[in-house]
C-alpha cells in the first residue's frame, strides 16, 4: 500500500472515530483515543520500532468494539468500518488481530501475544489509564455505571479470568488494586516504562491523600 494512500485512510478513519465518540462521557471517547494514538506515535519514534500505519490504525480503532461500550466480543463495527476502505482481508486482520488482545483482562488473567505495533499501542492505552487522566477517566467511568467511589469494608478482587473480571462491580477504589496500580509492571517498551514509573507515584500519592480525607486524617 502507498503510503498517500495509507495516509488518506488514516485520515478518513480519524473522522469515523472521532464522529463515533462523539457523545461519550465516561472516559473513552475520542480524547481518549486521540491521546494514545499520538503517545503510540510517539512511543514507536522514541524506540525506532514498528510499522506506523498499523500502530496508527490499530490506536484509532481500538475502542471501537470495546467490550465495556458495547458488550461484546465481536469486532463488528471495526470490521464494517475496514471493508468500508476495501482494505485487503489480511490487513483488516492484522489490525483486529492485536486489537483483540490489548485490553486488560483481569489482574491474574495472562496477557495476549502481540506484535511490536500492538504492544506499543497497547502501552500508550494502559498509559492512558493511569496518573492524573487514569484518575479522571476512572472515577468518570464508575460514575457512568453507578459504581460506589469506595466501601471501606469491600476488598479488591484479584480476577482470575476475564468474565469475572468483565462481571466485576466494585467500587472505583478499588479499580485501582485491581487494575491500575498493576499496569506499570505491565508495560512493554522502556519508553513506556518510564513515563509510567511517574504517573504511578502520581496514584500512590493520590490514593494517601483520599484515604486521609477519608478518615479526616489531615485534621490531626
Amino acid at each position: 500500500m502507498e503510503i498517500k494512500q495509507q495516509a488518506q485512510i488514516i485520515q478518513k478513519t480519524e473522522i469515523f472515530v472521532s464522529n463515533y465518540f462523539s457523545k461519550n462521557t465516561d472516559g473513552h471517547d475520542w480524547w481518549h483515543t486521540y491521546r494514545v494514538w499520538q503517545l503510540a506515535i510517539n512511543i514507536s519514534k522514541v524506540e525506532k520500532n514498528g510499522d506506523l500505519f498499523f500502530i496508527e490504525m490499530i490506536s484509532l480503532l481500538h475502542d471501537v468494539d470495546d467490550w465495556k461500550l458495547t458488550r461484546n466480543n465481536e469486532l463488528i463495527n471495526t470490521i464494517n468500518w475496514l471493508n468500508e476502505l476495501q482494505i485487503e482481508k489480511t490487513i483488516i486482520e492484522q489490525i483486529c488481530n492485536e486489537i483483540k488482545g490489548i485490553s486488560f483482562k483481569g489482574a491474574n488473567v495472562t496477557d495476549a501475544k502481540l506484535s511490536i505495533e500492538g504492544k506499543i499501542v497497547q502501552d500508550a492505552d494502559r498509559l492512558d489509564a493511569i496518573g492524573a487522566i487514569g484518575i479522571a477517566r476512572a472515577f468518570a467511568f464508575g460514575g457512568s455505571k453507578h459504581r460506589p467511589l469506595f466501601i471501606p469494608d469491600d476488598k479488591p478482587i484479584m480476577h482470575i479470568s476475564y468474565d469475572e473480571y468483565k462481571h466485576s462491580n466494585g467500587s472505583t477504589i478499588n479499580h485501582f488494586y485491581e487494575k491500575l496500580l498493576l499496569l506499570k509492571d505491565k508495560m512493554n517498551t522502556e519508553t513506556a516504562k518510564r513515563i509510567a514509573n511517574n504517573r504511578h507515584i502520581f496514584m500512590e500519592n493520590y490514593l494517601k491523600q483520599f484515604y486521609n480525607e477519608w478518615n479526616s486524617s489531615d485534621l490531626k
